[in-house]
């Protein structure tokens, strides 16, 4: 089974820095997760939140701040003092620590609240522009941007991401068109989700930060995990 490190080594770096994606970068996993907004100036970066009050000494919307201005917060601190020195990473930032690995990149695009016009174009541009292509899923809650995608770069990865349960996935990823089913960890375990499954669908499942789920999951032949904590998953896995 697949282990993607999600928002990188989140379980004990701050999620979605630089310092996380590096910890992520040395281990012998699949890949890393990560979610991408769009600034003021309109560059790509990467946060969880539509805004930056959780995770750093700053508030307010990202999409309401430039690059610059958001680079001077402090996105570390929240989780522990010896983060202080986080910036707020963009996009060619991670993409560039990982152009040298093999681990693939699952490019969250947080349209779900705000649309962020143009977002999709700048991020196939940008997965171009350090030819990974190949190595990059694309996926996001909003399946119109997936759609997007998907008539931008059918070449590229897709997948849907879904909180909610349907009673046929693989008859409705196919009309977006996206190539896999992102859900989560409680739908994993639906009848439908095993359905299609048993049809072929490639099926990736978050957030898995417990050994037996992780086990559950691979005897139900989910191809793909995310967690924050992949060294234990993995060593949890190999205990098999």
């Amino acid at each position: 089974m697949d282990i993607f490190s999600h928002r990188g080594v989140s379980a004990h770096y701050p999620e979605n820095t630089m310092a996380a994606f590096v910890a992520a970068s040395k281990l012998s996993i699949t890949g890393i997760e990560l979610d991408v907004h769009l600034t003021a100036d309109r560059e790509l970066v990467v946060i969880h939140d539509e805004t930056i009050d959780r995770t750093s000494n700053g508030s307010g919307y990202v999409k309401d701040y430039t690059l610059q201005e958001l680079r001077a917060f402090d996105y570390g601190s929240w989780f522990s003092s010896k983060f202080e020195e986080e910036s707020i990473p963009t996009l060619g930032d991670v993409l560039e620590l990982f152009a040298g690995t093999n681990h693939r990149i699952n490019i969250e695009l947080k349209t779900d609240i705000f649309p962020y016009n143009g977002i999709e174009a700048l991020v196939i541009k940008e997965v171009a522009a350090y030819q990974m292509t190949e190595r990059v899923i694309i996926s996001s809650f909003n399946h119109e941007s997936i759609q997007i995608v998907a008539q931008r770069a059918p070449y590229i990865e897709k997948a849907a991401l879904f909180a909610e349960i349907l009673v046929d996935f693989n008859c409705y990823t196919a009309q977006i068109p996206a190539d896999a089913i992102h859900v989560s960890l409680p739908t994993a375990f639906r009848r439908s989700i095993q359905e299609a499954l048993n049809e072929g669908a490639t099926v990736r499942v978050y957030t898995v930060n417990d050994v037996e789920h992780a086990k559950q999951l691979q005897q139900l032949g989910v191809q793909a995990i995310f967690t924050d904590d992949p060294e234990k998953i993995v060593s949890g896995l190999t205990d098999l």
